[in-house]
């Protein structure tokens, strides 16, 4: 594996990580929001099909490790903003 290819995984990995974590913190420790699992776990669902999209080539212009991290955390706040709305 080439190192940049590395770094790449480990950026959109950590976003998609850290934003799974702060999910758990709003839900659990902070209790701004009640989220169940499932949902608290979509982040990671993000990261998993960046990973299962980088199988081949060529990639297109928005294909960019950068772009899939705002993914993980623009569906971390959908999340969010879902549990808010939504009656439990």
């Amino acid at each position: 594996m080439e190192i940049e290819r590395a770094r790449d995984d480990v950026v959109v990995a950590a976003t998609a990580g850290g934003t799974t974590v702060i999910l758990a913190l709003l839900s659990g420790v902070a209790g701004v929001v009640d989220i169940p699992t499932v949902p608290a776990l979509a982040p990671l669902v993000v990261y998993g099909a960046y990973l299962f999209s980088r199988k081949g080539g060529p990639y297109g212009s928005l294909d960019r490790p950068r772009n899939w991290a705002a993914a993980a955390v623009l569906v971390g706040g959908i999340v969010v903003v879902a549990a808010a709305i939504l009656p439990a």
